[in-house]
C-alpha cells in the first residue's frame, strides 16, 4: 500500500506538520507501506495518484487547485481509494464546494483550546478501538460548519460536559471530533486531533492514526 501525504500551508502554518511526516513515514516503515510527505500541489496529479492507495491532507486555506486536479482527487476517491482529513484539512478549499461535501465538513472555529474529554461512539472502529469508551486529550478542538450526522458515521465527539457550552458556536451542541463514510466507491476519513506537537509520538495517539489509514485504505472496516 502507497499513501501520499500533502502538508501544505495555504493559510495558518500549524506546528506540528513536520513531527506528523516523521510519524507518517514512521507507521509507513513500520507496516510496510510506502509513504510519501509533499507540500508541492503539483505532485496531485490524475497520473499521479494512480501509484497510490491512500491521499492524506494536512492543509489549510484556500489550495490553488486547477480543475483537473480537483477532479482527479474527487474521482480518485470514487473509483474506490481512500482519502484521510487530519486537523486542519477541514481548514481548506472553502472555495471549492464538492471537497467540503467529499470531507464531510468545514472548520467553524476552535473556542477550546483545553483538556477536553471525548466520548467515543464507535469503540469497534479501527480507528477508535484503541481509545476505549471515553478518553481525555489536550487539543485545539475545532467545530464545523456544514457538518450533519446524518450524512457521516460519526466515531467520537467532545463530552460537553467538560467544556463551557457557551463558548461553542453550534445550536445542536453536536461536536464531533472524528468521522467517516464512503464517497463513491472509495471511502473518506477524518480526524480533528492532532494539532499539538507531542501528540503525534504518543502510541495512542500513533494507533489512532494507522487505524485511520488502515479504514481508509479498506485494510480494515
Amino acid at each position: 500500500m502507497n499513501i501520499l501525504f500533502l502538508r501544505h500551508s495555504a493559510g495558518f502554518e500549524h506546528s506540528y506538520l513536520p513531527d506528523a511526516e516523521v510519524t507518517f513515514k514512521q507507521i509507513g516503515k513500520a507496516n510496510g507501506w510506502g509513504v510519501l510527505t509533499t507540500h508541492r500541489l503539483d505532485r496531485i496529479t490524475a497520473e499521479n495518484l494512480e501509484k497510490f492507495d491512500v491521499l492524506a491532507f494536512a492543509t489549510t486555506g484556500n489550495l490553488d487547485f486547477d480543475e483537473d486536479q480537483k477532479q482527479a482527487i474527487l474521482d480518485f476517491v470514487k473509483n474506490g481509494k481512500g482519502f484521510l482529513g487530519v486537523h486542519n484539512a477541514t481548514d481548506s478549499c472553502y472555495e471549492w464546494t464538492e471537497y467540503g461535501e467529499m470531507l464531510g465538513g468545514y472548520f467553524a472555529g476552535h473556542p477550546w483550546h483545553q483538556e477536553v474529554g471525548i466520548v467515543v461512539e464507535d469503540t469497534n472502529h479501527p480507528a477508535t478501538k484503541m481509545l476505549g469508551d471515553h478518553f481525555t486529550v489536550k487539543d485545539e478542538i475545532y467545530t464545523f460548519k456544514n457538518y450533519d450526522r446524518e450524512k457521516t458515521h460519526v466515531l467520537m465527539r467532545i463530552d460537553n460536559d467538560t467544556v463551557d457550552l457557551e463558548k461553542g458556536n453550534r445550536e445542536d451542541h453536536d461536536y464531533a471530533m472524528g468521522w467517516c463514510h464512503p464517497y463513491g466507491e472509495g471511502r473518506v476519513m477524518y480526524t480533528a486531533l492532532g494539532h499539538p506537537d507531542e501528540l503525534w509520538y504518543q502510541d495512542w495517539f500513533r494507533e489512532h492514526i494507522v487505524g485511520c489509514i488502515k479504514w481508509a485504505a479498506g485494510i480494515e472496516r
